[in-house]
């Protein structure tokens, strides 16, 4: 369902699902009551009527949108037709409670549709909790985007994970919801282009991701098989679970020693690349394949696992973007991918 604002969860009914029942079944019946997860808030205002003969696109996880002022900076220096966002607070404490997605657009001059991947019960992760200093969320949507210079056509939403692993007790951030692709289309001339912003799971291992993946491009031929695609985001192809990263860290670290060019050059380890190239998308000519895509504290093995896929278009100038702010520190965890895309 399109809007024009969320449908507002109470502090009181947000405090109960946290502090009651935490399992799967209370997972589903929280979600399934909760209309915001239903909806795609569409905001802003299209600049432009067209876009010409190419689409100049931005594929960002601006890590919650902490820096909404610097973030639109460095997207209205690629002057960008498209932009596709991950982690997209709305209503969070822990970025001011407001509305940073709309100061955005209105810098850049580009529509928008939102959805909400999680509902946060809580301030977020440990650190984020202990900065926001106990401060209600207004509303507690997390979420992702697409932005859009020229009309942005049939937006549409695809849940890809409804186990409900962030609402366990154990992962200590409880959040109703899941993982999800937003989508729309834009015209390059007289074709339609569907673009989709993607956010895969990190809490699972790489037979998940393309699991995720099959369901996704599923959708995406139910919705439109003969348009062209272009999908970017965040795709966590982080080539292992979060258990053998984390469960025993040196044996970890001694793997990536071992193997020093894994974390870049992922696609032996993530099944998620055969099922694109079995469906007709390429990624070669829309990457820079030997770049990193985390920001990390020096020191840290970083990876490359945000990108660009398309099928039935051509690519080129791919970029990676630094995120930082003007006095050098990081704007997101993630850096920015840019590429300019036309119809074959």
């Amino acid at each position: 369902m399109l809007v024009p604002q969320l449908t507002h969860i109470s502090l009181t009914a947000r405090q109960a699902m946290r502090d009651g029942p935490r399992d799967s079944a209370t997972h589903l019946r929280h979600a399934a009551a909760i209309p915001a997860l239903g909806q795609i808030e569409i905001g802003g205002k299209a600049s432009r009527e067209n876009a010409g003969e190419s689409l100049t696109v931005v594929a960002w996880n601006v890590e919650r949108l902490h820096h909404p002022q610097a973030i639109a900076a460095t997207l209205a220096g690629q002057s960008p037709d498209v932009v596709l966002l991950s982690e997209v607070d709305q209503g969070m404490a822990r970025t001011g409670n407001g509305h940073p997605l709309r100061m955005v657009t209105e810098r850049l001059g580009h529509a928008f549709a939102y959805g909400v991947e999680f509902v946060e019960l809580g301030g977020g992760n440990e650190a984020e909790r202990a900065s926001a200093d106990e401060v209600a969320n207004a509303e507690g949507f997390h979420g992702n985007a697409v932005t859009s210079a020229v009309p942005l056509l049939r937006p549409f939403l695809v849940r890809l994970d409804a186990a409900g692993g962030w609402f366990q007790p154990e992962r200590g951030q409880p959040r109703i919801g899941g993982r999800m692709a937003i989508g729309g289309q834009v015209r390059i001339g007289n074709t339609r282009v569907t673009v989709v912003s993607v956010h895969l799971e990190n809490r699972t291992d790489p037979s998940g991701r393309a699991a995720q993946m099959r369901h996704l491009l599923d959708a995406i031929d139910k919705y439109d098989a003969q348009a062209p695609v272009l999908l970017g985001g965040d795709f966590n192809t982080l080539t292992s679970s979060h258990e053998e990263r984390h469960d025993d860290p040196d044996a970890w670290q001694a793997r990536i020693a071992a193997e020093p060019d894994r974390l870049v050059h992922v696609e032996p380890h993530e099944p998620l690349f055969a099922v694109l190239a079995e469906r007709g998308y390429g990624w070669k000519a829309a990457n820079n394949l030997d770049l990193p895509t985390q920001r990390r504290a020096a020191g840290t093995p970083v990876g490359r696992i945000d990108w660009f896929f398309t099928r039935g278009l051509g690519a080129s100038k791919p970029a990676v973007l630094p995120a930082v702010l003007p006095d050098g520190s990081p704007s997101s965890d993630h850096e920015a991918l840019v590429v300019t895309i036309r119809v074959e």
